[in-house]
């Protein structure tokens, strides 16, 4: 069968031969066992009802035997033999293009170079997830490849609920991904939920189709370390970053180090993935003894060098033998995946990878019990730097909230709030998000690397030309971001599909998006697919990330995200979605995001100024509603522009009177 007659076939009728477990491939961690035997039985009963009766004896053992190995259901005998990536747009079977542009950024999300853990459909963090399982995957293919522009198809954690009659100008998708009642958002009534096959954790861009890789955090981390040594006065070169976690996500980070100019040690307990990244050139070297790290790091410190190492092993290790050996870290985090601590995202000092994993699975009392006893070593080791005068921020992961769930010293005098400060309430909020610049991206839906180099010269010139008139406020973002997209071909960030991402506020996304709509008119690209990471001025509702710079105590309420999804499927989106848990947690964030096809057309013009500019400022209001200074300024001059916007300003309050 070619390509599009498997997508059109769906879940075939004649069940494929069960597929070898492939050992090479990085695997997602064994999961609890959590489910009581008649919860087993309604898992299986929940798993056959995507296959006709005739089929269920023979399933019936494979899928016991898969859920009592791994923990789950993942129907491996279904994935499909053709190589998973983005194909060029043309290759995709359907009656919609924009459908087929759906299919390409799935695809996109499950390529081996970009997953991190293909076989189990997760994309990156550990648990996120474009679908539950394979038979998921093969129903939504062939539903999109049938779909026409009077259907929009109904996504329900992973599983296609269906087709059902809209219209053109609705989205063609819309995603949800474990919405769960508030009172189960727990980490184990997710375990449980996802164990009986009825929600998923989506994470930001894995559940919503829109991650592109590495690139799409690398340029976020990249202006964070740049700010984060401007913060500190001293220049990158010659500084050292320290932090830990080379995932899908957290893999970016020695990448962005390099940009930024510094020396980066980062430390990662797996060896596959650590030589994945190392053989991707997101890594220069590779270290597995704390023997050599340091003389390797005192040289590269006294060189001047930029260079990015990798230390096979727990960043404790790192922390506490740079502290012995006083060697002074300038900025330090971590990006683990702390949202995710008992089931893989956090391994516990003193075992190897394997017998961590051995104890997640069979002992996950004694593992959660080693996981927060190094934690508490962690912050203690931190904490010895920073009276050293180390700049430590929180990158969003839940680190400083899972060590203080584990009694960890990180507590500010206060006893309320942490002694350390989250990278956007220091960074990322007053610097970029206030101001409306937030992670655009977009995606080239022909493949062709020529069409992205036509793409970054278009945003360079829209942002160059934008720039002779902006503001001061705005100037740094706009000189960093011309720098950035100057760089992007030279720094090799793609991985998967030909896409590209750069920081932007309304005005520059509408912009870009218009002069690549004309482009595409004049048959100079192809086809764009627009979207954002969630991680955005308006997408996002996180008390302890996206959201930690509100202080006037609605960080806990999620309406913008809430209000972000719904306005985006009424003003043009082509897909939207909305998720409990990326990031940070399942039940300690909601976050959505979309995504827009460009065709050349004036309706897509219409589209993207409309949504665009609604998909920034929404965000821009609340955080001007809430005192914010730098929002209170971008939203009155986004009332300057737009005649038509009415924003309440709020009225501050004299201190002396309170």
């Amino acid at each position: 069968m070619t390509f599009q007659e498997q997508i059109l076939q769906g879940i075939p009728s004649v069940l494929p031969n069960p597929k070898p477990y492939e050992t090479e491939i990085n695997h997602a961690p064994k999961r609890k066992e959590i489910l009581s035997e008649e919860e087993k039985k309604l898992a299986l009963k929940n798993a056959l009802r995507y296959f006709e009766p005739k089929h269920h004896a023979e399933l019936l053992p494979e899928f016991k035997s898969e859920l009592e190995t791994y923990g789950r259901i993942y129907m491996y005998r279904l994935r499909p033999d053709y190589k998973m990536y983005a194909r060029p747009i043309s290759e995709y079977p359907g009656k919609c293009e924009q459908a087929k542009a759906i299919m390409l950024m799935i695809q996109n999300n499950l390529d081996y170079a970009v997953a991190q853990h293909p076989h189990e459909l997760i994309t990156y963090g550990g648990n996120g997830a474009v679908f539950q399982n394979w038979a998921q995957y093969l129903l939504t293919m062939k539903y999109l490849a049938e779909m026409t522009e009077e259907q929009t198809l109904a996504m329900y954690s992973g599983h296609p609920m269906g087709l059902f009659p809209s219209h053109k100008e609705a989205p063609r998708v819309v995603v949800t991904n474990g919405m769960v009642i508030p009172n189960y958002s727990k980490p184990d009534d997710w375990e449980k939920m996802n164990a009986l096959g009825v929600s998923q954790y989506g994470q930001m861009t894995a559940g919503s189709y829109m991650y592109i890789g590495p690139q799409g955090i690398v340029h976020g981390t990249t202006i964070t370390v740049l700010n984060g040594f401007r913060k500190i006065k001293k220049s990158p070169k010659g500084g050292l970053f320290v932090t830990s976690g080379l995932g899908g996500m957290s893999g970016a980070q020695p990448k962005a180090g390099n940009i930024a100019g510094c020396v980066t040690v980062c430390a990662e307990v797996n060896p596959k993935i650590t030589h994945i990244r190392h053989s991707q050139g997101w890594i220069n070297e590779v270290i597995e003894n704390i023997e050599q790290l340091v003389p390797r790091v005192k040289k590269a410190l006294d060189n001047n060098e930029i260079v990015s190492i990798a230390y096979l092993g727990n960043v404790v290790d790192v922390w506490e033998r740079f502290d012995q050996e006083n060697l002074h870290i300038d900025l330090g985090s971590d990006q683990t995946s702390l949202h995710n601590p008992w089931a893989g995202g956090y391994y516990p000092i003193g075992y190897t990878f394997e017998e961590s994993n051995d104890l997640m699975a069979n002992n996950p009392d004694k593992f959660k019990e080693e996981v927060q006893k190094t934690l508490r070593r962690h912050a203690t080791a931190i904490n010895k730097h920073t009276e050293k005068g180390t700049y430590f921020f929180d990158y969003g992961n839940a680190f400083l909230l899972e060590a203080s769930r584990a009694g960890a010293d990180v507590f500010a005098e206060n006893h309320i709030d942490f002694k350390y400060n989250s990278y956007v309430q220091d960074i990322m909020g007053p610097m970029c998000f206030d101001y409306g610049f937030g992670p655009f991206r977009w995606v080239c839906a022909s493949g062709n690397p020529n069409d992205l180099a036509k793409t970054d010269k278009i945003a360079c010139d829209v942002l160059e030309e934008m720039m002779k008139n902006s503001p001061e406020e705005i100037q740094q973002q706009m000189a960093d971001n011309i720098q950035w997209i100057k760089g992007a071909q030279e720094n090799k960030l793609v991985v998967g599909s030909q896409a590209r991402i750069l920081y932007a506020d309304a005005e520059g996304r509408i912009k870009i998006a218009e002069a690549f709509n004309q482009a595409i008119a004049k048959g100079e690209i192809g086809y764009i697919i627009l979207g954002r990471d969630h991680h955005d001025v308006s997408g996002t509702d996180s008390p302890y990330r996206e959201t930690s710079n509100i202080y006037d105590g609605s960080r806990f309420t999620a309406d913008m995200a809430i209000q972000n999804v719904i306005g985006d499927s009424f003003r043009g989106a082509t897909w939207v979605s909305i998720h409990n848990g990326g990031g940070v947690g399942w039940g300690e964030v909601i976050n959505g995001g979309f995504g827009m096809v460009l065709d050349g057309t004036k309706e897509a013009s219409k589209r993207l100024e409309s949504m665009l500019f609604w998909d920034v400022n929404n965000g821009i209001s609340r955080r001007s509603w809430a005192r914010n200074e730098g929002a209170i300024f971008a939203i009155k001059r986004a009332m300057e522009t737009q005649p038509l916007l009415k924003i309440t300003i709020p009225n501050i309050v004299d201190e002396e009177l309170l």
